[in-house]
């Protein structure tokens, strides 16, 4: 069996997603079906089939993140003694040597990467590129829009 890595963050997130959709919308969806029920011939009731859709879509959400929980290996960055290296779970500064500007990169899970706040999968060319180097070092990205060269400027556990 593959195990995924994802931060401790993230862990916690999905844990609090399935327990609110296990708790609070579950029961809720549940209870607009019964009432939906009550409204009579099912066939042409729009408040039934909509409440089974969210039924549907809750349930499959709820299976998605036991699955996604059972194969992670969660990795608690904090735990590890700093060396300067780039890993999982670390956050990157980096410099753009071409036009000397920076970014900010945190290196996460494929299921917890978010580009509009600096989270990129471990699996991305930017974090490949990334891992197992040390600040300092000289790094060459080969993305889809062409090389981009950056210097890595700072490595921290957060």
């Amino acid at each position: 069996m593959n195990r995924v890595p994802m931060t401790a963050e993230g862990e916690r997130a999905l844990r609090e997603e399935l327990e609110r959709l296990k708790k609070v919308d579950r029961p809720r969806i549940t209870q607009a079906i019964a009432e939906a029920r009550e409204h009579g011939d099912l066939k042409e009731n729009a408040e039934y089939h909509a409440a089974r859709e969210q039924q549907s879509f809750a349930e499959g959400r709820i299976k998605d993140i036991e699955h996604k929980l059972s194969h992670a290996q969660v990795i608690d960055v904090s735990a590890i003694a700093h060396t300067g290296k780039v890993i999982f779970g670390t956050t990157v500064d980096l410099i753009n040597l071409d036009d000397d500007s920076t970014v900010t990169y945190r290196i996460v899970g494929e299921d917890e990467a978010d580009v509009r706040n600096n989270m990129i999968s471990v699996g991305s060319p930017i974090a490949r590129a990334l891992v197992g180097k040390s600040e300092g070092d000289e790094v060459v990205v080969r993305a889809p829009g062409g090389d981009i060269c950056y210097e890595i400027d700072q490595v921290r556990h957060v």
